[in-house]
């Protein structure tokens, strides 16, 4: 789950991390009250979306009045904000971040995530701050700093202290990083965030080290022990058919393509796509709907596909072991007979019962194309959408 840069903010404020006053504003007029809250003679205004590159979409401006700052924001509230994460299609924003101005020294990167192939966190430090760390990283792979912590010990100081030395900090501000690192370190255990990212994390012309921008993101697996922080989703944010497909337990991620899948198990459901793809054709999606779906998930996930517009064609891959082949096909018939699913189905089922699951697809009248190996039923669809 993503959050907004002032939540971030927020929760990084709570475990000690120095960030810039400021508040949210969800109007051109709270956003002049804000302005004249702070008393600073300058202050940022910043678009609110979940994606990043908002300076260069016009999404961060300097305003120097109450009244500058309430124009700009009447211009960005309600505006589609596009940028290089965003998609050509934009974000609506809603809401702004009124923050004091900052005398900038220097703009430096740090973030905390999970290096999954170490099985471990690693801190990720950089003198490049401000910029696209991807670029970076491509282009002057030097200055990317890594630290992995041990759970057992934590983020310790000789690790911290070696980042701020690689960054090119020293005497007070080598000190202060130590102390932020072990704060933001914190924060990342303690809310069970998958990713903590600060950039740029500036240091200021009077040798203080804050978090000028933050991005957070939580394990959507461990929410249920942080009920304040499943509070700050902004559903707005997210994908329509995302949002829908949660409310049935069903993971579903939306892509590019015209060929809807439905699979059970994220291997098979990765997999799936892979032979789509190996077939010329391009997956619509990814569908898990879980080992014990019933026959009513299988009526919501068909529902959640079909209202993607650009499916032209649907792969149902089912290993059929807790969710069993004759429980699937119950559920893909009913479906197609309540929703009229206008797009060819094609069905390759193993496993439990599929004898009777396949016997219940052809005795139903309804138009399926069944295969018997993943290789077959990628051909068959592929076709079938248009492709190969």
């Amino acid at each position: 789950m993503k959050i907004h840069e002032y939540q971030a903010k927020s929760v990084l404020a709570r475990f000690g991390v120095p960030v810039p006053r400021g508040e949210v504003a969800f109007s051109a007029v709270e956003a002049g009250k804000a302005v004249r809250r702070l008393g600073s003679s300058v202050v940022v205004v910043k678009a609110q979306i979940h994606a990043g590159g908002r300076g260069k979409g016009g999404g961060v401006r300097l305003a120097r009045s109450a009244d500058e700052a309430e124009q700009m924001a009447r211009q960005m509230i309600g505006m589609t904000l596009v940028t290089h994460q965003t998609g050509p299609e934009g974000r609506k924003v809603g809401r702004v971040l009124i923050e004091e101005g900052l005398q900038i020294d220097r703009e430096l990167y740090l973030s905390v995530l999970i290096d999954r192939a170490a099985a471990c966190p690693v801190v990720i430090a950089s003198a490049a701050g401000g910029m696209d760390i991807e670029e970076v990283a491509a282009k002057e792979p030097h200055k990317i700093l890594k630290e992995y912590v041990d759970r057992g010990t934590g983020i310790v100081p000789f690790q911290a202290r070696k980042l701020a030395f690689g960054m090119g900090l020293d005497g007070g501000p080598a000190q202060k990083l130590v102390k932020l690192l072990e704060a933001v370190y914190r924060a990342f255990i303690e809310t069970d965030a998958s990713l903590i990212e600060i950039n740029p994390l500036i240091l200021t012309k009077g040798g203080d080290l804050l978090a000028l921008d933050a991005k957070v993101s939580f394990d959507d697996n461990a929410l249920y022990r942080h009920p304040d922080l499943r509070d700050l989703r902004d559903l707005a944010e997210e994908d329509p058919l995302e949002v829908e497909a949660s409310k049935f337990s069903l993971n579903y991620i939306r892509l590019d393509g015209n060929i809807g899948c439905m699979v059970n198990g994220a291997g098979l459901a990765m997999a799936t796509m892979d032979i789509i793809k190996l077939a010329g054709g391009e997956p619509a999606n990814f569908l898990d709907v879980g080992g014990g779906a019933s026959a009513e998930q299988i009526r919501n996930a068909f529902k959640i596909l079909m209202s993607d517009k650009n499916v032209r064609a649907v792969l149902i891959n089912i290993f059929g072991g807790i969710l069993r082949c004759d429980v699937l096909a119950q559920g893909v018939i009913a479906a197609v007979r309540e929703l009229g699913v206008p797009v060819p189905i094609v069905i390759r089922m193993e496993g439990t019962n599929v004898e009777e699951g396949k016997r219940m697809l052809k005795e139903s009248g309804l138009n399926f194309t069944t295969a018997d190996s993943m290789g077959e039923a990628a051909q068959k669809v592929v076709a079938l959408a248009g492709g190969r």
